[in-house]
């Protein structure tokens, strides 16, 4: 993360942005009321629950608002 961002967005902001952590939760609801039926560590997933394989974090410029993967700010912040 210690690159330059720029917004691919507004195109102005380069400085300020906020770093939004993803904590996944693997859990199995009841269909009917929603409620958490049952938690799922990563040591004991179901055969038929695929863990999160998502980014850790994304990026949101504090100054248009979109979020985006960190990888498409870094991009932006590359060129001049």
């Amino acid at each position: 993360m210690s690159t330059p961002y720029a917004c691919p967005n507004c195109r102005t902001n380069r400085s300020r942005f906020n770093i939004i952590q993803q904590v996944p939760q693997s859990v199995k609801l009841d269909p009917q009321t929603g409620d958490i039926v049952e938690e799922y560590t990563a040591e004991n997933l179901s055969p038929f629950h695929m863990g999160y394989k998502g980014p850790d974090y994304r990026i949101q410029c504090a100054a248009c608002g979109l979020v985006d993967e960190e990888r498409t700010f870094a991009k932006f912040g590359e060129m001049k």
